[in-house]
């Protein structure tokens, strides 16, 4: 989707590493329902940050609050060292959202989107560029209605990218979007971590967010139930880690066991778990049993995915703290806090 020449899209990474987004003890309730409960996590200039949690835990009600659509009941949050409600005006240039669903005028074609919306900005990309970066030159006069639901999306990347901003809010990038629309977004995503942008990402789909974050913010019932990079988070969730791999289906399990020393299960068809934490003793000793068998290895994993840690993280979150939160009244995405 990149083009060889892509334009520049965010500002210079001079700043990469400064603090972007701060968020301080932040509550957000609706009534008498408390939908965030004294939240902190920070987010630096030339960082992917990622907010997981199952629904209802607290994403969206930070991420309006964030963008300056919501004000906190409690707490501080900055963006850009800005307050994003008292101070909104002074901030909407320089960040950049991108809805879920929605948004645009159905008749409304991509092109016209993206040029209504660079003449809010003063130093906007140019459209004709930024439909080529998303991909969507092809479709440039197509009406948004008849877009396909990976069109829809990439056009709201589009339009969060036109002012060339310094922090961007993306919900559910890749929902939706074929394997080649999302390879070009990871690959704009990529690009604007590199220009020094602050990246905030929300999303359901674990892969993804690993593929894409430098670092995870698990929350659960309004809280940061655990934080940090992947490997950190595997090492805070406690459970064991083991090993993955693909191969033959069928192979002898117990020789391989006795071979590696620790339990070898074939999980599904061709598809084996290693209960250890992935040594490079270990990892030589299967490629060499396989070897000798004329076996083949596969998407070899040697550390916990994140679904795995995130399920582990969240299950004990949920132990620890049972009771179910009521839903909200979010702005944009059917009213989920």
């Amino acid at each position: 989707m990149a083009t060889d020449e892509a334009p520049a899209l965010g500002p210079s990474p001079a700043g990469a590493g400064t603090t972007a987004i701060e968020c301080d003890g932040l509550v957000v309730r609706y009534g008498e329902t408390t939908a965030v409960n004294g939240l902190s996590f920070d987010a630096r200039s030339g960082e992917v940050l990622a907010l997981l949690g199952p629904n209802g835990a607290g994403k969206t009600s930070t991420v309006e609050t964030l963008e300056g659509y919501r004000r906190p009941a409690g707490g501080r949050v900055r963006v850009l060292g800005l307050d994003p409600t008292t101070e909104h005006g002074q901030l909407v240039g320089r960040i950049g959202v991108m809805l879920q669903r929605g948004g645009i005028y159905p008749m409304l074609s991509p092109r016209r989107a993206v040029e209504l919306f660079a003449a809010y900005y003063p130093r906007p990309q140019d459209p004709v560029e930024l439909l080529d970066l998303v991909g969507l030159r092809s479709v440039a006069a197509t009406p948004w209605r008849n877009l396909s639901g990976g069109e829809q999306q990439r056009l709201s990347l589009a339009l969060a990218l036109v002012g060339r901003p310094e922090v961007v809010f993306l919900d559910e990038p890749t929902a939706g979007v074929d394997p080649e629309g999302r390879l070009g977004i990871r690959e704009v995503i990529a690009e604007l971590r590199g220009q020094g942008v602050a990246v905030l990402l929300t999303t359901h789909e674990l892969a993804e967010a690993e593929r894409l974050a430098d670092r995870v913010v698990i929350i659960h019932h309004g809280r940061a139930a655990a934080s940090g990079t992947l490997a950190e988070l595997a090492a805070q969730s406690g459970a064991a880690a083991t090993v993955r791999f693909g191969s033959a289906s069928g192979l002898d399990v117990r020789s391989l066991s006795a071979t590696v020393g620790v339990a070898v299960t074939e999980e599904s068809a061709g598809r084996y778990r290693l209960d250890d934490a992935g040594s490079p003793q270990l990892t030589a000793a299967l490629a060499s049993w396989l070897a000798e068998r004329d076996a083949p290895l596969s998407d070899l994993q040697t550390a916990r995915s994140l679904e795995e840690t995130y399920l582990s993280i969240v299950g004990s979150a949920a132990a620890a703290e049972p009771e179910p939160e009521p839903l909200g009244t979010g702005r944009r995405r059917g009213g989920r806090p």
